[in-house]
């Protein structure tokens, strides 16, 4: 099953983090870049180092299987759209300016 919702970044933001978890797959476009991969944690933010909501990514692909983390201030003004898939469903989320 699909579902598509649009949000602002910062409903888009909470989203992640309350229903993203270790082992679905997220897919996030912001800026020129497109980072598909496995969920490996979602991180709270730390207020002691500025640090956003931030997910570790194992990326899916032939050239590039590195883990990366996206830190979501960081890509705050940028971010486009995130497609969250589970075993049970898809959900694609547009991002509104």
């Amino acid at each position: 099953m699909v579902e598509e919702i649009s949000m602002n970044v910062d409903d888009a933001i909470e989203y992640v983090r309350n229903n993203v978890k270790v082992g679905d797959t997220l897919e996030i476009s912001y800026n020129r870049i497109f980072a598909p991969g496995e969920v490996l944690s979602v991180l709270e933010e730390d207020e002691e180092t500025g640090e956003g909501v931030r997910v570790n990514l194992q990326l899916n692909g032939e050239i590039l299987n590195q883990a990366v983390e996206i830190d979501f201030n960081e890509i705050y003004d940028d971010l486009l759209e995130m497609n969250h898939i589970t075993e049970d469903k898809e959900v694609i989320i547009e991002i509104d300016f």
